[in-house]
């Protein structure tokens, strides 16, 4: 890359967490859907796919690159990315991802991206013209990335120590949540296995996977995550991953103070 960087027009989110986006793979409003959730108008009622944005000393850590995220950082006047952090593979928290090909020309280096080894894979797969031999046409053509390999151990990025914790989706996949200081994000998961646990004390805040009432294969039911919560104890929890089944403040008035659904554009001070 060239060393000559783009002047970048963005909000400083330093000290932050915002939650870009708190739905379900689909999306709240769903295509299609008439019920009252998707029908609603409280702003409340509108999630955009799963992501969290952390505004680390030196730089944006992003969680995931949904299929939103373009629209998600425009909203926010969030002109930059430093890094991204993948919890797992799946279309909803990956399909965005060309849209951080802006990013090399602001960071005069191509985009660190934390993964697993299957998110790679996938990546590699489905935006196989990034990693092409062929010269491209121009810079900016293509996203400009480079893998830094994920695995479960705590490891520093922009100022801050990230700690991965592994997390059940289903009976057959694992997926990545992620603590710095007192927060954590764990979306898209249905059971924390016994040694993940132990990463989770002391929390200030928990903001945690709960997609409906009934419950579901390979995320948390509202029921199965306040048992959750309860169990960890965070000092506040907002659950995440919600569908159109969940009205923000019908269900909010049944939940204890401290257990709260989460909604799209919400800010968390960092501690």
């Amino acid at each position: 890359m060239n060393s000559a960087v783009k002047p970048v027009k963005t909000r400083d989110i330093r000290g932050k967490l915002i939650l870009l986006g708190t739905g379900t793979s689909v999306g709240v409003p769903a295509i299609g859907c008439g019920c009252p959730v998707c029908t609603s108008s409280d702003p409340h009622n509108k999630r955009m796919r799963c992501s969290v944005i952390w505004g680390l000393p030196e730089g944006n850590l992003l969680i995931d690159t949904p299929p939103d995220m373009r629209t998600q950082l425009l909203r926010e006047d969030i002109g930059i990315v430093h890094a991204v952090a993948y919890t797992h593979e799946h279309a909803d928290h990956l399909y965005g991802l060309d849209d951080l090909r802006l990013f090399q020309f602001y960071l005069g280096h191509s985009v660190p991206l934390y993964c697993e080894p299957d998110v790679e894979k996938r990546i590699r797969t489905a935006y196989d013209y990034a990693f092409s031999n062929v010269k491209p046409t121009h810079i900016g053509a293509a996203p400009a990335l480079e893998f830094r390999p994920l695995g479960l151990t705590p490891f520093p990025l922009l100022g801050a120590q990230i700690t991965p914790i592994r997390l059940k989706h289903g009976p057959r996949f694992d997926v990545l949540g992620f603590r710095v200081g007192n927060i954590a994000y764990c979306t898209d998961t249905n059971e924390i296995p016994e040694e993940s646990y132990a990463l989770l004390q002391g929390l200030d805040v928990l903001i945690l996977d709960a997609l409906r009432f009934d419950p579901h294969p390979t995320h948390y039911s509202l029921e199965e995550a306040v048992e959750v919560a309860q169990r960890i104890g965070a000092k506040q929890t907002y659950f995440t991953h919600i569908s159109c089944r969940m009205d923000h403040q019908e269900t909010n008035a049944k939940l204890p103070p401290n257990m709260q659904l989460a909604y799209d554009r919400q800010e968390i001070p960092l501690s």
